[in-house]
């Protein structure tokens, strides 16, 4: 397992960030901790999990699990989503952000959380109300750094903006999603993060399964996940299309060239992808974890790497199109 700083900090996290979204819920309690142990022992170091997630369950095995050897691990979590049925259960408020932190502190069995992330923009809160609040965390000690997920261009940018006129920490890093069959952020996020330093840690980097190989046709299919969401980021709709089929048909074609699986490959195409800190994947069972974590300890070809990114690049679009002429000139 390789490992890089987190943004512009000098944060050392693993090249794979384990994902703890299932934890408690289709991964049972057993499997959860185990997986953790064995994440470690690859040589990961990078937990992220969410105050959401299960009702705060995957935060409880989590910090259950690590309490022993809590220094080893670099753990993130995020606020923002309801909590509960009272009106400032929700969103970035000073209330909200505290008591939040607190409740995660606590199911955590930690002290501090290494990244603490916002999960997605709130438009009723002031952002210089939030960046005070997580300021103010960090200068208290129960959290280290900032991040956040799923943020607009021009969210974080503003974030960043009003961060160094104020004097507050900054967002050292963003969670969006981000795959072979997911490039959106293409479009204006990835450069900027580039620009500006931001890590970037992409999630649902097997496109909600569907880069792993195992649906064959345009047909809805009765299994997995892809088959439960009606709508959404993870429905059929969105991913089950004749674009995306080609992309993991590439990807497939390759995966039996090196004798990987279509996971693996997707996975590293990540690694090598510029901007990329720490993919966050997932498992439901211990035989996916298995499978995804040998994703790392190898490495695409350049030709393969170029073959996969060409194949998933979005269309041309106005204003990239417009100004990449003018980039190249001196």
């Amino acid at each position: 397992m390789k490992y890089k700083t987190l943004g512009r900090s000098g944060l050392a996290v693993s090249e794979l960030c384990l994902g703890t979204m299932t934890f408690g819920n289709t991964t049972s309690e057993e499997d959860s901790t185990t997986m953790i142990h064995r994440f470690l022992d690859a040589g990961g170091n990078f937990i992220d999990t969410a105050d959401v997630y299960v009702s705060g369950v995957s935060e409880e095995i989590v910090g259950k699990t690590i309490k022993d050897f809590r220094q080893d691990v670099i753990l993130a979590t995020k606020v923002r989503m309801r909590v509960g049925d009272k009106p400032n259960d929700v969103g970035y408020s000073r209330k909200r952000v505290i008591d939040g932190i607190e409740a995660s502190l606590k199911r955590l069995q930690t002290d501090y959380i290494d990244l603490y992330q916002l999960h997605v923009w709130d438009h009723l809160t002031p952002i210089e109300e939030t960046l005070r609040t997580l300021d103010d965390l960090i200068t208290s000690g129960k959290v280290r750094y900032i991040g956040c997920s799923n943020f607009l261009a021009w969210q974080l940018m503003k974030s960043l903006s009003q961060s160094e006129l104020k004097g507050y920490a900054k967002f050292i890093s963003i969670q969006p999603q981000y795959s072979l069959v997911n490039r959106e952020m293409d479009r204006e996020v990835m450069s900027l993060c580039i620009e500006e330093g931001i890590g970037v840690l992409p999630w649902g980097p097997l496109g909600s399964g569907f880069l792993t190989g195992k649906y064959e046709s345009l047909e809805k299919p009765s299994f997995g996940r892809l088959a439960t969401a009606v709508s959404g980021e993870s429905s059929w709709e969105n991913k089950g299309t004749e674009r995306n089929f080609k992309i993991v048909n590439t990807v497939k074609e390759i995966a039996a060239q090196i004798d990987k699986t279509p996971a693996q490959v997707a996975l590293n195409w990540l690694l090598m992808k510029e901007g990329v800190t720490s993919p966050i994947f997932g498992a439901r069972t211990l035989e996916q974890f298995d499978e995804n974590i040998g994703a790392v300890d190898w490495r695409l070809t350049e030709d393969q790497f170029n073959e996969l990114d060409q194949v998933s690049s979005l269309p041309s679009e106005y204003p990239t199109r417009f100004l990449e002429k003018f980039r190249r000139e001196i």
